[in-house]
């Protein structure tokens, strides 16, 4: 079995999986709860390629032509059928 390249394509952002002390200063920053975050879905392809489960948090790293990067942050949630 081939490990998939969609990580290693120029157009997909870095994604990662934050967890203790990263999510507890990102909540603080922003004096939100994790429920007020963005969401993704349990079944988008690169969330099932990091492993991401319902309730972790996704960084999202971007290129940005002003800021060199640029982050963003989504809750996983359960995909509903």
């Amino acid at each position: 079995m081939t490990k998939s390249k969609l990580l290693e394509h120029n157009m997909v952002p870095y994604h990662e999986i934050i967890v203790g002390e990263e999510v507890e200063a990102l909540l603080e920053k922003y004096k939100i709860k994790k429920e007020q975050l963005p969401k993704i879905r349990s079944d988008d392809p690169i969330v099932l390629e990091i492993g991401a489960v319902p309730g972790d948090i996704v960084k999202i790293t971007r290129k940005s032509q002003t800021a060199e990067e640029a982050l963003f942050y989504r809750l996983v949630i359960e995909t509903i059928v």
